[in-house]
C-alpha cells in the first residue's frame, strides 16, 4: 500500500508529465474589434512536425476542419459580409476546402461539433479565399485584422501557404 509521500509523488508525476510536453494541437484564439463589433475565432492549432501538409496530410479538394480537434468556431456580435455572403451576428463553424490556387471558406450554421462532423446542408455559404506563398510556419495560425473603418481580413497560415479573405462589418 502507498504511503502519503508516495501518493503525492505519483500525483505530481501524473499531472506534471503531460503538462511538460503540452498538447499536440493546443487551443488558440484570435479576435478583432471593428466598428464596435467583436469578431472572435477559436480553433486548435496543429503543428507540422516534419510532415508535408497541403496536398498530403490535408488533401486538396476535400473539406478540412481548419485546424484540429473540434470544428473551428467564429463568433461575431455584428453582421458581416464576406464578398456577397451575409453572415448575421451569431456563432458559426468554419471549414475550408484547400486547393493549390485558391481555397473555399465554408461558413456552417452548426456549432459545437467535432471537426469531423461536417454537414453540407448546414452551410450558410462559401466564399473564395486568395492563396499566396508564406514563410514556413510550423504551427497553424488564424489571424483577424482590421484593414479600415469597417473592413477586416481573415488569414490562415500554415506550412508555406497563406489563405486570405476580406470582410466588412455592417
Amino acid at each position: 500500500m502507498m504511503n502519503r509521500k508516495e501518493f503525492c509523488i505519483a500525483l505530481v508525476c501524473f499531472v506534471a508529465v503531460p503538462c511538460a510536453f503540452g498538447q499536440a494541437s493546443p487551443p488558440a484564439e484570435t479576435s478583432v474589434t471593428i466598428k464596435g463589433h467583436k469578431i472572435t475565432i477559436n480553433y486548435s492549432a496543429p503543428s507540422m512536425r516534419g510532415r508535408k501538409i497541403f496536398g498530403s496530410l490535408v488533401p486538396y479538394g476535400n473539406v478540412w476542419r481548419t485546424g484540429a480537434n473540434n470544428a473551428t468556431n467564429l463568433t461575431t456580435d455584428g453582421d458581416l459580409m464576406f464578398g456577397s455572403l451575409k453572415v448575421p451576428k451569431g456563432s458559426y463553424s468554419l471549414f475550408t476546402v484547400p486547393n493549390e490556387g485558391s481555397w473555399d471558406l465554408i461558413i456552417n450554421k452548426q456549432t459545437g461539433q467535432s471537426g469531423l462532423d461536417y454537414e453540407q446542408g448546414q452551410d450558410l455559404g462559401r466564399v473564395k479565399m486568395s492563396v499566396s506563398k508564406a514563410e514556413s510556419t510550423e504551427k497553424f495560425r488564424i489571424a483577424l485584422a482590421s484593414s479600415g473603418a469597417n473592413k477586416g481580413t481573415l488569414t490562415m497560415t500554415w506550412e508555406n501557404t497563406a489563405a486570405t479573405v476580406n470582410f466588412t462589418v455592417q
